[in-house]
């Protein structure tokens, strides 16, 4: 009985160390999937080390009806750069949204085909929805680089390691005002306001009808940050910057 009753005490600390180890490992796997900036394959940047007064206005999702072209005049008003972070089946629907991002002189970076989350997904998939968005982005008119930036941020292993396979860099931010829940117009405003420093990566949703809280702070939020000394770039540019 003694000698039953050692086995299944080291079989349930087995067992016990065993799920404390999985544990563990998921929830590790859980913090680099939504780590701003790190990955197991290839180049993230989140931001850029740099003093010069230099940031870099994103925008996430779409194009859609609702906001793209307002944000398009708000940037021409104020001669400011961005660069787009575009859906691909998105851009599927509304051809002639990307075209103008294009012909603005605005950076198209690719943000997935169908916006899913991509972790637990094979190598193949990942495959298919950068390269049919990136199809469609060339279709749009922009000849540059193509950054990519994970849907809701989430990465893991297969698509860092496709990117990583084709020299691409993953794009991440350090200023996020809007990417949980809708907030009202003056806490995107005092958000961006408050974080921002130099080489920083802004990114705004606001193409979406139900986001144009967002799309009244862009104003106010290029104003404050050009009175305050700031010049603002495109993605390739600001990696230009980098000491």
């Amino acid at each position: 009985m003694i000698l039953k009753s050692r086995r299944a005490r080291k079989w349930t600390i087995a067992v016990a160390s065993a799920l404390v180890v999985a544990v563990a490992g998921a929830y590790t796997l859980l913090q680099v999937a939504k780590s701003p900036s790190f990955q197991f394959f290839g180049t993230i940047v989140d931001r850029v080390d740099t003093a010069e007064k230099v940031v870099a206005l994103t925008f996430d999702d779409g194009p859609d009806p609702a906001g793209t072209r307002t944000i398009l005049d708000t940037l021409k008003t104020h001669q400011v750069p961005a660069t787009f972070f575009l859906i691909g089946h998105e851009m599927a629907a509304h051809p002639d949204l990307a075209h103008a991002i294009a012909a603005a002189g605005h950076e198209i970076g690719n943000h997935s085909f169908s916006h899913d989350r991509m972790i637990g997904v094979t190598p193949a998939w990942v495959a298919d929805e950068v390269e049919a968005t990136d199809a469609l982005i060339r279709a749009a008119g922009y000849p540059g680089e193509i950054f990519f930036r994970p849907p809701n941020g989430k990465k893991l292993f297969a698509l860092p390691h496709y990117l990583a396979e084709h020299h691409r860099t993953t794009i991440t931010w350090d200023v996020a005002p809007d990417s949980d829940g809708i907030p009202d117009t003056a806490t995107v405003e005092r958000t961006v306001l408050d974080q921002v420093r130099p080489g920083s990566i802004v990114v705004l949703h606001a193409m979406y009808a139900s986001r144009e809280q967002t799309r009244e702070a862009i104003d106010p939020i290029l104003d404050q940050l050009k009175q305050r000394g700031y010049r603002f770039v495109t993605v390739s540019q600001l990696l230009a910057a980098r000491h």
